[in-house]
């Protein structure tokens, strides 16, 4: 049984998504505010729904706190479908998010999908990729360039190792989306773009002069 935990100020919220979540067979934990959250991520969990707007810390700087502890997906429920609101979710350390309101068949799809690809991640086979200067540890899920260790999100190793594993083949937004989200919402395609964005600087910060996801107008993505 997956343990899924449930952050909104709004109590008539999480009631209703708890009951739903639990009739699905999830185990499902509560939380209305930052502290309550934070003592919650002793047990162990394995996808976290956080809403953005709350009254005390916002769920971007909660994210932040979250991140400092557990690894495991954070899905943002926001009424802000601004593309400055997005971007910052990313960085932050979200996964994915869906907008207020939501059908609860498209949560749980949403859910289900995050949850099968961590399966797929934890069983996956365990090497390293070696990119001219960038070097891939799908083991560790790290990322240096020129021995120089990288920051990156789970999304974006995610982009960077399944493009890196398909070295060559050119995906568009659409098709990435579906891989590495495993539901197809459109339009939800443009986080792939901010993902991708990030990645680039991270790597450029870190000196790299070296393009390696490079922009085929008019398609798509692919790995040089």
């Amino acid at each position: 049984m997956y343990n899924i935990l449930v952050v909104d100020d709004e109590k008539e919220i999480t009631d209703m998504l708890k009951d739903y979540l639990e009739g699905q067979s999830y185990l499902v934990y509560t939380a209305h505010h930052a502290t309550e959250a934070i003592e919650k991520l002793n047990v162990h969990l394995d996808l976290i729904l956080l809403d953005v707007m709350m009254p005390d810390v916002s769920g971007y700087e909660l994210c932040l706190q979250i991140r400092d502890k557990v690894q495991c997906p954070i899905l943002f429920l926001t009424a802000k479908v601004g593309q400055q609101d997005i971007i910052r979710g990313l960085e932050l350390g979200g996964d994915d998010y869906l907008i207020k309101p939501f059908r609860l068949k498209e949560l749980k799809a949403r859910i289900d999908s995050h949850l099968r690809r961590e399966e797929r991640r934890t069983d996956s086979k365990k090497s390293i990729l070696y990119h001219k200067n960038c070097m891939i540890d799908l083991k560790s899920e790290s990322v240096s360039i020129k021995g120089q260790d990288i920051h990156v999100t789970k999304k974006e190793f995610e982009l960077i190792s399944f493009l890196a594993m398909n070295k060559g083949q050119t995906f568009s937004k659409e098709q990435m989306y579906e891989r590495l989200w495993g539901y197809d919402v459109e339009g939800e395609s443009r986080t792939i773009t901010e993902h991708i964005k990030n990645i680039r600087k991270k790597m450029q910060e870190a000196g790299e002069t070296e393009e390696y996801i490079k922009t085929v107008w008019g398609i798509g993505y692919r790995w040089e």
